[in-house]
């Protein structure tokens, strides 16, 4: 649950006020065991002011304004990041790339993809922002990135909006033995063990007020990847966006899904070293 608190903004010369519940700061080992975090894809970034509203008040995305609806801007393209990590200011956040100059992806056509486009079925798909994972607003089917294994699948998870929570292990591809969680407003259709493939439907995502949130997951399947002192020790609470997260929206936008509304701010935490940057062969199929 959520104390209330008040967020104001100013925004092209109006004021925004959002009355709603602050998100719960949990760290590594706070959550009780086999409990998922809180999670706030219920929140949204104000475009251009690091500023986020949170569900249930009127909300201003991308240039527009709906009481209780997601606005997203035109999709962004995919920019591959550096392989060095990115330098660090005095407070220890990476600075923020120069998206004006950053070069460009070059999809490679002689490899067919391993991966591909799990949510490539949902209706009015909304790309969100960046946190632990990557947030989406919509409706429909959510496939298997590719082939795996369910580690977790259940449709009342405490700490998650909207109570999914589904869990896969990647047996194959460039990121095989990773694990990819998903959440919040998904019911799964599938069940612990079964084996999947990037055509298997795990969850059907529904219009439920959160959307849902996809990303790196912790290999026992319990929480997000970046609340791991590994990765730097974030959780639900922020900082974001997590370079966990934002390691994860890259490989979405190569399998052709939009990009979050926040991917050029700068990020927090750290990657592990067992996480791809780049995906030869991977692309939109």
């Amino acid at each position: 649950m959520r104390p209330a608190c008040v967020v104001a903004a100013t925004v092209a010369g109006s004021t925004i006020i959002a009355s709603a519940a602050a998100p719960t700061v949990l760290h590594p080992g706070a959550a009780a065991a086999g409990t998922a975090p809180a999670s706030h894809s219920g929140e949204f970034a104000v475009a251009g002011t690091g500023v986020y509203l949170s569900e249930g008040a009127s909300r201003f995305v991308g240039g527009a304004t709906a009481a209780g609806n997601r606005v997203a801007p035109a999709a962004d393209v995919y920019r591959p990041r550096h392989q060095a990590p990115a330098p660090r200011t005095a407070s220890g956040r990476a600075s923020r790339p120069n998206s004006a100059t950053a070069p460009r992806h070059q999809a490679s056509g002689a490899a067919a993809s391993v991966y591909l486009n799990p949510l490539r079925d949902v209706s009015g798909l909304i790309p969100e922002r960046i946190d632990m994972g990557v947030d989406f607003g919509g409706s429909g089917p959510v496939y298997a990135l590719g082939n795996a294994v369910v580690i977790d699948a259940t449709a009342d998870s405490p700490g998650w909006p909207g109570g999914g929570w589904i869990t896969y292990r990647l047996t194959d591809g460039p990121d095989a033995g990773l694990t990819v969680y998903v959440a919040e407003d998904v019911t799964p259709t599938v069940q612990a063990g079964e084996q999947v493939t990037a055509d298997t439907v795990i969850a059907d995502m529904y219009n439920g007020g959160d959307g849902i949130e996809t990303g790196w997951a912790q290999q026992n399947g319990e929480s997000a990847e970046s609340q791991l002192p590994v990765a730097g020790g974030i959780s639900g609470g922020g900082p974001f966006p997590t370079e966990v997260g934002l390691n994860f929206e890259e490989l979405l936008q190569l399998l052709g899904v939009p990009a979050a509304l926040n991917r050029y701010q700068a990020p927090y935490g750290l990657l592990p070293p067992n996480y791809p940057t780049s995906w030869p062969g991977v692309r939109a199929g």
